[in-house]
């Protein structure tokens, strides 16, 4: 596939429908559940942060607010390119092309790794996970944050969708790697129905996503994550 970093494994949904993943970016964590429980573990003020698989760097301004040095890593590269152009003006961001399994960082230099529905889904990953035992600084910590199968109205519809992904086997994978579980709920908010039913239809196949669809009403929809962390 052209204008991929050797390796990337392809993403089903902002691959190819970044401008609706852009909409799901913005509705998702209506409340701010995430940030508050990521920085109650480690915070990443002065910080060097990793965010791998950055998309179209979507969360890259917020760490910069703090973070003393963000780079952003994502093996699409017409996504790298917007996530460069979303930052340019930021002079603490940097984004490069690249993977988890490759990850174009020197070794130990690492403070904080965030990694969001990209890649890291438990078994499958162990390549990253290596990579990360080489970028990450003593005393650095990373963060995984994944869909939790097991609860919630999104959770079911993920559980439905992608069978193969079993929420006991994931949890276990990650706590056998020395990983801690922070369950939260967030959630999904959309501002109009079209964008919810748009975004649905780029998560889950056809007839999945219809059946979601026809049976659920409204703009929001409860969603429970896993933020999975690890101090190095």
């Amino acid at each position: 596939m052209a204008n991929i970093a050797e390796g990337g494994i392809p993403s089903p949904n902002i691959w190819h429908h970044p401008e609706v993943y852009e909409v799901e970016n913005r509705a998702v964590d209506p409340n701010g559940v995430i940030e508050p429980a990521m920085r109650a573990i480690r915070d990443w003020a002065g910080a060097t942060v990793l965010d791998l698989g950055c998309g179209t760097g979507f969360h890259l301004p917020r760490f910069a607010t703090t973070a003393g040095r963000v780079i952003g890593v994502e093996p699409h590269g017409d996504l790298a390119k917007a996530a460069h152009l979303r930052t340019k003006k930021l002079r603490n961001v940097e984004v490069r092309k690249g993977t988890a399994q490759r990850v174009p960082v020197a070794d130990s230099t690492i403070d904080v790794m965030h990694a969001r529905w990209a890649y890291f889904f438990g078994p499958g990953c162990e390549p990253g996970l290596a990579e990360l035992d080489r970028v990450m600084r003593r005393g650095g910590t990373a963060f995984v944050i994944d869909n939790d199968g097991s609860r919630s109205t999104f959770g079911r519809w993920f559980r439905e969708g992608y069978p193969k992904i079993k929420a006991d086997e994931v949890e276990k994978f990650w706590i056998s790697r020395g990983w801690q579980r922070t369950p939260l709920e967030m959630g999904w908010r959309f501002e109009r129905r079209e964008d919810l039913e748009a975004v649905v239809r780029i998560e889950f196949k056809p007839a999945d996503a219809e059946r979601f669809i026809a049976a659920h009403t409204g703009v929001e929809v409860d969603y429970a994550i896993n933020l999975w962390s690890k101090t190095y």
